[in-house]
């Protein structure tokens, strides 16, 4: 597999972001590695808390959080996922599937050998991670979801092909007009105006989607171009264009029945279980419903809203997330 690995020299100086790399080398599945790149901060002995980030994010989205998390003794694990951050980046969009995340990630988990893991999933880090949940439960002790979901073809197939039909039709938006499309109700789903800016905005800039994409604190300059770093260009971006394809939007899509039992294994999973979701995510708003209804874990956990926050809640609101992860291991 063709990959691209981002020179190391991005990543110097950025601001508040001082923290040493770790790899670890997984199969492409194509008989070659990739480099995967993770933090791995804190007493090798302390309580493990597992921080995953999703899309076009990578692990500087959580600076802020983890010297709160380790002046609490923790050992703080953050994965870059394969085509973001400092981990490597297959060059063609074909490369990149929903299971081969899973796979990846699930042999940088068992390879690492992490248990009694307390988790923070966020976007895509609980569409992937929430996998790793279902296969591994007794990996895991805690979990605290944050704007996140595990979808699984809510879009019934007779729908289908109306609804791809009108997204071709659809316009390229940037990716500050994005809001509206996510609010409106009544039209196209807001997924699909998402799916067709990075696929096809001629400037996608994971910065700019970040920017746009929290509350009313905006980020610095300095922190925009810590968040393009790891895409020095186009040829960087296929995972970050990608991603939002891979959603199983579509009772006929791939992974489909895969996301389905990990329902079913999440349905049963009795430890705590916390919704932390923003107050003002238009991505994920409602999303948290349905674990409430079915996850025995959600039950008798203080589930909260984080606030004022949007989609990227680790950056509006860092001091609550680890409030929520601090309370779902204590109980509070």
């Amino acid at each position: 597999m063709k990959y691209k690995r981002t020179p190391d020299a991005r990543f110097e100086n950025l601001k508040d972001y001082s923290f040493e790399p770790n790899y670890l080398s997984v199969d492409d599945t194509e008989g070659g590695e990739l480099r995967l790149h993770y933090l791995d901060e804190g007493p090798a002995d302390g309580p493990v808390v597992l921080l995953m980030h999703g899309q076009p994010a990578w692990s500087y989205l959580y600076r802020h959080m983890i010297p709160l998390l380790l002046a609490e003794g923790f050992r703080v694990v953050v994965p870059d996922i394969i085509g973001f951050g400092r981990s490597d980046k297959p060059t063609r969009i074909e490369d990149y599937t929903y299971a081969r995340h899973v796979t990846w990630m699930t042999e940088w988990l068992t390879r690492l050998d992490l248990n009694n893991i307390t988790v923070f999933f966020q976007d895509w880090g609980s569409m992937i991670g929430l996998r790793l949940v279902a296969a591994f439960p007794e990996r895991f002790s805690h979990v605290v979801l944050a704007n996140g979901a595990l979808v699984a073809g809510p879009i019934p197939v007779e729908h289908a092909e109306l609804l791809k039909g009108a997204y071709e039709t659809l316009p390229v938006v940037s990716a500050a007009e994005l809001e509206p499309f996510f609010l409106n109700q009544e039209g196209v789903p807001g997924i699909l105006y998402w799916r067709k800016h990075c696929a096809k905005y001629a400037d996608f800039s994971v910065g700019a989607v970040m920017n746009s994409l929290l509350s009313a604190k905006k980020l610095t300059q300095l922190e925009i171009d810590a968040f393009n770093a790891p895409y020095p260009d186009e040829s960087y971006l296929a995972g970050a264009r990608r991603f939002p394809s891979l959603i199983p939007l579509f009772a006929d899509d791939s992974e489909v029945a895969e996301n389905r039992a990990a329902w079913e294994v999440l349905a049963q999973f009795d430890k705590p279980f916390m919704c932390a979701f923003a107050d003002n995510d238009p991505v994920t708003a409602g999303g948290d419903k349905p674990f409430l209804e079915r996850v025995a874990g959600c039950r008798g956990v203080n589930h909260r809203t984080i606030s004022p926050a949007a989609h990227f809640l680790q950056q509006d609101q860092p001091e609550q997330c680890v409030q929520a992860i601090l309370d779902v291991r204590s109980g509070a």
